[in-house]
């Protein structure tokens, strides 16, 4: 990975950093610093990501190079590109049904893997925590409890962490071996992200930025006007549970929707193979079909916009609504990402070949300020990057 030349020289960057605007990287820096400054993000990290590797990486306020973060449901990159390389193997099929190969799950007739990836298999509330997520007998005592709210594919609502659960478990299924072992030897190791771990020792012992809440939640008036409902659910994303993700003990399990740790940089990298492939390790359809095609249009009752789901990741579209997505308003329609919780941004763009990610440790109370500030700062990442003339 490489990074800016250091300013304290007075010398040029060259390469691909150079290509970034420093007037626009500048304004990037000064709206996540403001929001330091504020006390809003006790500590946050950006990555830019160019032609294949990190161009660019920034701490803000007491971050270091060396901080890590919980990602949230950035983790689900990891899952879906995982689940990827078995659709090309064919040792799992978009069809697959989640019976063949999890039946203790008996309540998921009709649910496919093609479900789970788009969050359409309608158990999106489905629970499983401490201690049965320890072991994989305590999952599947969990699974036989499970129950679907309405059929597979009627309706998108976003499953946090419930689809992910059964994604891991095929996962395991096919390969033999534990789904934290098969991430990491299929994507992190091969793709040289040192930088970012998904359960075990390295994730519970990684130097992990304490997550702390910020902010008040919003009233019912300003929930009305933006939402037009006084009442908005959260689902199981609340700052409560966000906040267990501090203990070592729940990084160290690697919930398969939500449980990884990273920086910035590893995560702006991973992107860059996503785009660019060095390593031949997806066929170009399948990479299509995770990446550029659309494979659920259904509404976000959330955001009220189609949900413009991949196998796995969302798509930018060409409807106006990127900045809903997660992505800001100036990338391009083809951009596709997959942000998580408490902020965390991950996306890459086919026209510019550029990536970014931010991460922080802010856990935000006023749920409509961290959307306004993720659409600010992800606009302000794609600016930095010129259009090619």
């Amino acid at each position: 990975m490489t990074s800016d030349a250091n300013p304290s020289t007075g010398e040029a960057p060259t390469g691909p950093v150079a290509r970034l605007d420093p007037d626009m990287l500048t304004g990037l820096h000064e709206r996540i610093q403001r929001e330091v400054d504020a006390g809003r993000l006790p500590t946050a990290q950006l990555a830019i990501g160019l032609d294949g590797d990190v161009v660019h990486t920034r701490d803000f306020g007491s971050s270091t190079p060396g901080t890590h973060y919980s990602v949230f449901s950035v983790t689900k990159a990891l899952m879906a590109a995982t689940v990827w390389q078995l659709l090309d193997e064919r040792t799992l099929e978009v069809g697959t049904e989640v019976r063949e190969l999890v039946p203790s799950f008996a309540a998921a007739e009709g649910v496919t893997l093609r479900h789970l990836l788009t969050h359409t298999g309608g158990f999106p509330y489905a629970p499983l925590g401490p201690p049965r997520w320890n072991t994989r007998e305590g999952r599947h005592e969990q699974f036989a409890r499970w129950r679907l709210q309405y059929p597979p594919g009627e309706r998108f609502e976003y499953h946090a962490t419930s689809a992910h659960w059964v994604i891991a478990e095929m996962v395991e299924v096919v390969e033999g071996r534990d789904y934290r072992d098969v991430v990491r030897e299929r994507l992190l190791e091969p793709l040289g992200l040192d930088g970012m771990h998904l359960g075990g020792a390295d994730a519970a012992d990684a130097e992990v930025a304490e997550l702390v809440t910020v902010g008040e939640a919003p009233g019912p008036a300003e929930l009305q006007e933006v939402f037009g409902t006084s009442e908005v659910d959260l689902g199981e994303v609340t700052p409560e549970v966000l906040l267990a993700f501090n203990s070592p003990d729940v990084r160290r399990v690697g919930v398969p929707g939500g449980g990884a740790v990273s920086d910035a940089a590893s995560i702006a990298l991973l992107y860059q193979h996503l785009l660019h492939d060095p390593l031949g390790l997806w066929s170009p359809e399948v990479l299509a079909a995770g990446t550029a095609e659309v494979y659920c249009d259904l509404v976000d009752p959330l955001r009220g916009i189609p949900a413009n789901r991949t196998l796995g990741l969302v798509l930018a579209g060409d409807d106006g609504h990127s900045a809903l997505r997660g992505m800001g308003h100036r990338v391009s329609p083809r951009a596709f990402g997959h942000n998580g919780a408490a902020g965390q941004i991950a996306w890459a763009d086919p026209e510019t070949g550029m990536s970014f990610a931010f991460c922080t440790s802010a856990v935000e109370r006023d749920f409509i300020h961290e959307a306004r500030r993720t659409a600010a700062i992800a606009t302000r990442a794609s600016e930095v990057l010129p259009p090619a003339n």
